[in-house]
């Protein structure tokens, strides 16, 4: 219970829901109580008016004793529909208060999550599947909202039941109260033993039925490899065990879910007995009235389900805590980027690398040692190197996905954690090396950096076709039967590799920024596209400062200065000449790749 503490700030933020609830409970209770003493005084009238009717058989007050026992029974009949009608109202009005104040506390834990998961460094996502993070934020908080909805609603229903209904019993008769609720606590701990098993056959449902998600998932991401391969009959069989080993786990959910209610209805049937067999041998002792026997009847099965519940509760009790240890777990990591400057001022764009050395720690790999360089505001400088040079890790440094071990970046002859980082970000054009594409319109993909900016519609379509174009990618576009609304699948799934690259270009220039980070973005497109595409840049580029990443020599050989990286530190620095004219790693590569474009043609 100690994990679910966590979560007593909600029950006060919706303190005024929660007591109401309690309140509807009680007050339901209460009329659900009553119509037992309605039930007990009609039987003893009942049986008091036939012994009237016996000794009046045959008489003139004969008709007038029915008469007055058809308008008490009515009476009664009244009443009691007046108390189950009300009963009914104030059970409605209890979920719609418990109930409802669980989803809100739902809804304010998926935010909290969520936020908290934007906050986090870049490190977090690689250490953690996301499969994981999806159940933290869908199936934990799922399992804490049914301990906060239906679990304090059962539990509080049957305290505020058991303080009303046991003074009762035991005021009308001590003895034939013990014996009644003598089965109930042997029927919670049994229903508890059963349903820690059906959980836990539950528990094993779902996560085979994670299994699947997760295989047809990456069966239908990765459809194009599968049939390459041939290997659709192969992925069939595996899907066959796979629900195979579903289909035997649900199975065997059934067999413990078929002697769930069997056993509550014995465990009922028991009590009722208990009750009519005691009841009357307490009536022949003239201890009770008959009345009392069907009081004590319904308040057997007034009591048996929300003793039945206790099991079901503690369960998911168990399971809420157990999750709610998770969902804490993440919200107690503190994150490593940390933005402590909310200011709105100018960019110029002036980059300043002093001695930065970084390694992962996911691998720890150092990817950049003792690095240090400085672009000037409208300068363009590549990064040239082969693969594990520590280009990339020069992107995600400058977008601040991670700050350096040692040294320091500078933007504006600002440290990099000083600077508003959201604001960074937006003036910062990034494409990555992994090219990432939303699952909608290629518009919609398009125009992402412009959300939150102020443009009209027809603004913002003239931004759109314009980047389209200056990326090279509008005439494909337009080959669409659809056009710029034209859904592109998951992952950008009905696209080919360059078309991918270059929309992504396209969503990194429309919004103007300052600088421009271009992660090895050509890599998928052939010499044709690359110079159309490059031309534009050098126009875009224009009084912005750029970072060109690439293992091409095509792609760097028009920047201001290039930089060649090994082993994470700088090995060459120059412009194109320069570097040919040395002789050294630049010229090694230049000779090589020429030779593949030669060898090509």
């Amino acid at each position: 219970m100690r994990s679910l503490s966590s979560l007593n700030h909600y029950f006060w933020k919706y303190k005024y829901l929660f007591l109401a609830g309690l309140a509807c409970i009680a007050i339901s209770n209460f009329f659900a109580i009553y119509p037992a003493r309605i039930v007990q005084q009609l039987v003893d009238a009942v049986i008091d008016q036939v012994r009237l009717n016996q000794l009046f058989s045959d008489t003139p007050f004969e008709k007038k004793l029915i008469r007055s026992s058809m308008r008490l029974a009515s009476y009664f009949a009244l009443l009691m529909l007046a108390m189950a009608l009300l009963k009914g109202f104030f059970m409605f009005l209890m979920r719609q208060t418990i109930i409802i104040m669980s989803r809100h506390v739902e809804y304010d834990l998926k935010n909290a999550i969520y936020s908290h998961y934007q906050k986090m460094h870049t490190g977090f996502f690689k250490s953690n599947s996301t499969g994981d993070l999806m159940n933290r934020i869908s199936e934990d908080v799922g399992r804490v909202r049914m301990y906060i909805g239906p679990a304090i609603m059962y539990t509080s229903g049957l305290i505020i039941l058991f303080l009303l209904v046991v003074p009762i019993m035991v005021n009308a008769s001590p003895k034939l109260t013990l014996f009644v609720l003598m089965p109930l606590p042997i029927m919670s701990i049994a229903v508890y033993l059963v349903n820690s098993n059906i959980l836990k056959k539950s528990e094993k449902v779902q996560q085979q039925l994670s299994r699947i998600s997760s295989f047809v998932q990456e069966a239908f991401s990765g459809i194009r490899i599968l049939k390459a391969y041939n290997m659709l009959q192969y992925f069939g069989l595996e899907f066959d065990k796979e629900t195979k080993e579903y289909q035997d786990r649900n199975l065997e959910l059934v067999k413990f879910n078929a002697i769930f209610f069997p056993l509550i209805m014995l465990l009922i049937g028991f009590s009722t007995l208990l009750a009519i067999y005691v009841g009357g041998l307490e009536v022949a002792k003239g201890n009770i009235s008959p009345g009392v026997i069907a009081e004590f009847i319904i308040y057997v099965n007034m009591l048996t389900w929300p003793m039945a519940t206790i099991g079901w509760v503690t369960s998911l009790m168990q399971r809420a805590a157990a999750s709610q240890i998770r969902i804490n777990e993440f919200l107690n990591i503190k994150p490593e980027i940390i933005n402590k400057n909310a200011a709105i001022y100018p960019i110029h764009g002036k980059i300043e690398f002093r001695s930065v050395s970084f390694t992962y720690k996911e691998t720890g790999i150092e990817a950049i040692r003792d690095l240090g360089f400085i672009v000037e505001p409208g300068q363009t400088m590549a990064i040239l190197g082969r693969t594990g040079s520590g280009k990339s890790t020069v992107a995600q440094l400058l977008n601040r996905f991670y700050d350096p071990d040692e040294g320091s970046i500078l933007i504006d002859h600002k440290p990099l954690p000083e600077h508003n980082m959201y604001l960074l970000r937006k003036e910062t054009g990034y494409v990555s090396q992994e090219v990432y594409l939303f699952s909608d319109t290629i518009y919609n993909n398009i125009a992402f950096g412009l959300h939150d900016m102020n443009y009209t519609k027809e603004e913002e379509e003239k931004l759109v076709i314009q980047a389209a174009k200056d990326a090279d990618v509008y005439d494909n576009i337009m080959g669409f039967t659809e056009g710029f609304q034209t859904k592109i699948g998951e992952r950008g799934v009905t696209l080919s590799g360059g078309q991918k690259q270059r929309i992504t270009i396209a969503r990194a220039i429309i919004k103007q920024p300052k600088m421009l980070i271009f992660d090895d973005c050509l890599s998928a497109v052939d010499t044709e596209t690359e110079e159309k595409i490059l031309q534009s840049l050098v126009r875009i580029m224009k009084g912005k400062t750029c970072i060109l990443i690439s293992h091409r020599i095509s792609t760097v050989k028009m920047a201001d200065k290039i930089l060649v990286l090994d082993q994470g530190s700088v090995a060459e620095k120059g412009t194109h000449h320069e570097l040919l004219n040395a002789k050294g790693i630049y010229y090694d590569l230049y000779q090589k790749q020429l030779l593949e474009e030669q060898t090509k043609v």
